[in-house]
C-alpha cells in the first residue's frame, strides 16, 4: 500500500515540475512556455488549464503526502529509543565496601571500570622490537 502511494506521489511531482515549467512566466526568462511559436491554445486558455493543473496536482501531492503520514505513523516502532530499553535490575551488594561507619561508600561491589580496562588491555613488559635510545638530537629534515 505504501510503495503504491510513494509511485502515485513521485508521478505526481514529475507531472507539477511539468506544469510549473510550462506556465507563461512574468518575468519573460523563466518559463518554458513563454516563447512565440505556434499557439496550441489562446493564452487565456492556456492559463486556465495550466492553472487548474497545477491546483488539482498541488491537491493531490498534500494528499499522498499525509496518506505517507499517515501510513508511516501506524508502521512505526516505539517513539521513542527509550520505550525499547529493557530496565535491568542493578547488582545487590551485600558487603559493605563504603569503608567507615554509616555506609559511606559508593556501594558498589566487584571491580571497577579501571580495573577492567586494565585487564583487557596488555600491559607491556619492558621488552620491545625497537631499541628505546632517545636521538641526541631533535630530528628535522634539512634541505
Amino acid at each position: 500500500m505504501e510503495t503504491v502511494i510513494i509511485v502515485i506521489h513521485l508521478m505526481v511531482i514529475v507531472a507539477l515540475i511539468a506544469v510549473v515549467l510550462l506556465q507563461r512566466s512574468e518575468g519573460g526568462a523563466l518559463g518554458i512556455g513563454g516563447g512565440g511559436g505556434g499557439n496550441f491554445m489562446s493564452t487565456r486558455g492556456q492559463t486556465n488549464v495550466l492553472t487548474r493543473t497545477t491546483a488539482i496536482l498541488a491537491a493531490a501531492f498534500f494528499a499522498t503526502s499525509i496518506a505517507l503520514t499517515i501510513l508511516s505513523r501506524y508502521q512505526a516502532g516505539p517513539a521513542s529509543i527509550l520505550d525499547n530499553v529493557e530496565p535491568t535490575p542493578a547488582p545487590i551488594s551485600t558487603e559493605d565496601t563504603g569503608g567507615g561507619a554509616g555506609g559511606s561508600g559508593s556501594g558498589t561491589s566487584g571491580p571497577g571500570i579501571l580495573d577492567e580496562l586494565q585487564a583487557i588491555t596488555p600491559v607491556p613488559t619492558g621488552e620491545s622490537d625497537a631499541p628505546a635510545t632517545d636521538p641526541a638530537s631533535p630530528q628535522v629534515p634539512t634541505d
